[in-house]
C-alpha cells in the first residue's frame, strides 16, 4: 500500500472511497450479484444471531459483571484473538490506515466503544422487553441516518419491507398482545439504550467511510480503538468498587461476548453492509428478537407460542421485500 496506490486518494479522508466497494453502481441500480448476495444474507443473519445471544448472556449475568467493563473486555479480547491473524496485513495497510485515521476514529467510536457502552450502561436501567421494543427501531433509524449524512434514496419497497417485519417484531415482543405493548412505559435507561441504538445506526451508515484495507485489519484497529477509548472508564469504574465477580459463569459470558457479538457479528455485518449497503441489511436486525426466543426456548425452558411462529412469518416476508424481493421486482420490470 505504497505511495503509487495512494497518490490519486482525495485530501478528505473523511469521504466514502470508491474503491471500498465493488458492488456500489450494482447496489444503486437495484441489482446485486446473486453469489455475494446470498452470501451477504447468510452473514448477516449470522451476525442476527451472535447478537442474540449476547440478549440470553446478559440476562444470565446481570449483576456480575459491571457494564464499562464488559465493554472494555468486549472489545479486549477481539484485539488479542486477531493479532496473529491481522499483524502480517497491518504491515501492509499501515499506510492507509494513516491515511484515514479520522474515519477510522469515527466508526470506532460509534461502533466500538460509545455504542458498547451505552448499551451495557442502559440494560442496568430498563427491561428485557423494553430493549426489544427499542432495538426494533434500528432499521428505521440507519435508513434516516443514511439519508440525512449521506442523502440516500429510500425505495418504497425498503419502507415497506421495514414496516412488515417491524410489525412482526412486535407480535413477538408483546406476545400476541396489544395490551402488553401499550402497557410499556419508558424510563432514563431506556433513553440511554436508544441513544445506543441510535450510535450503532450512525455506524451502519458510515460504514462506506471505511478504509480500503484487510477485513482482519480493519476489525483489529476498531477493537484496540475501541478498547483504548473504553480502558480509562473501566479503571474508574474498579476504583469505585464495581468490580467482575470472578466465577465460571462470568468468564464463559465474557470470552462469549468477546468472540461471537464482538468479532465474528460484527466482521459479518461489515462484510454484509459492504455488500448490499447499510439500508438493506436493517431489517435482518429483526430477526434478533426471533433468534433470542430460540434460544430461550431451547435453553431456558420458555414454551413456543403460535405468537412466534405468526411474528417470523411476518418478519422473514418484511426482510425478503425490503433486502432481496424489491430487487429483484425493479430488475424484473426493467
Amino acid at each position: 500500500m505504497g505511495t503509487a496506490r495512494n497518490a490519486g486518494r482525495r485530501d478528505t479522508t473523511m469521504q466514502p472511497d470508491e474503491n471500498i466497494d465493488a458492488n456500489s453502481e450494482l447496489r444503486a441500480s437495484g441489482h446485486t450479484p446473486s453469489r455475494s448476495g446470498r452470501t451477504a444474507f447468510l452473514l448477516l443473519t449470522l451476525a442476527s444471531l451472535f447478537w442474540s445471544g449476547n440478549h440470553i448472556v446478559g440476562r444470565a449475568i446481570g449483576g456480575q459483571v459491571p457494564p464499562i467493563g464488559i465493554s472494555t473486555m468486549r472489545w479486549l479480547i477481539p484485539a488479542l484473538l486477531l493479532w496473529p491473524l491481522a499483524h502480517p496485513h497491518l504491515k501492509r495497510d499501515w499506510p492507509t490506515l494513516r491515511t484515514h485515521w479520522p474515519a477510522m476514529l469515527w466508526l470506532s467510536v460509534t461502533g466500538g466503544a460509545l455504542f458498547s457502552a451505552l448499551q451495557y450502561v442502559g440494560l442496568q436501567y430498563t427491561s428485557a422487553l423494553n430493549v426489544s421494543v427499542l432495538n426494533s427501531l434500528v432499521p428505521v433509524l440507519i435508513l434516516a441516518a443514511g439519508a440525512l449524512i449521506f442523502r440516500d434514496r429510500v425505495a418504497p419497497l425498503q419502507i415497506i419491507g421495514i414496516a412488515t417485519s417491524l410489525s412482526g417484531v412486535l407480535v413477538v415482543i408483546a406476545h400476541g398482545s396489544i395490551n402488553l405493548l401499550l402497557s410499556v412505559s419508558f424510563g432514563a435507561g431506556d433513553l440511554i439504550i436508544a441513544l445506543g441504538m441510535a450510535v450503532f445506526a450512525i455506524y451502519a451508515a458510515c460504514l462506506r467511510l471505511r478504509p480500503p484495507i484487510h477485513w482482519t485489519s480493519f476489525m483489529f484497529a476498531l477493537s484496540v480503538l475501541s478498547a483504548a477509548m473504553t480502558m480509562p472508564f473501566f479503571i474508574l469504574e474498579t476504583m469505585s468498587g464495581t468490580t467482575l465477580q470472578p466465577t465460571v459463569l462470568t468468564a464463559v459470558a465474557v470470552v462469549y461476548v468477546g468472540i461471537f457479538p464482538s468479532l465474528l457479528a460484527f466482521a459479518a455485518w461489515n462484510r454484509g453492509v459492504e455488500v448490499i449497503g447499510a439500508g438493506r441489511a436493517g431489517p435482518f436486525l429483526h430477526l434478533v428478537p426471533i433468534f433470542t426466543a430460540i434460544f430461550s426456548i431451547a435453553m431456558l425452558g420458555e414454551t413456543l407460542e403460535f405468537y412466534h411462529v405468526i411474528g417470523l412469518a411476518i418478519i422473514l416476508a418484511g426482510v425478503w421485500l425490503a433486502s432481496d424481493g424489491g430487487t429483484k421486482r425493479r430488475a424484473t420490470l426493467r
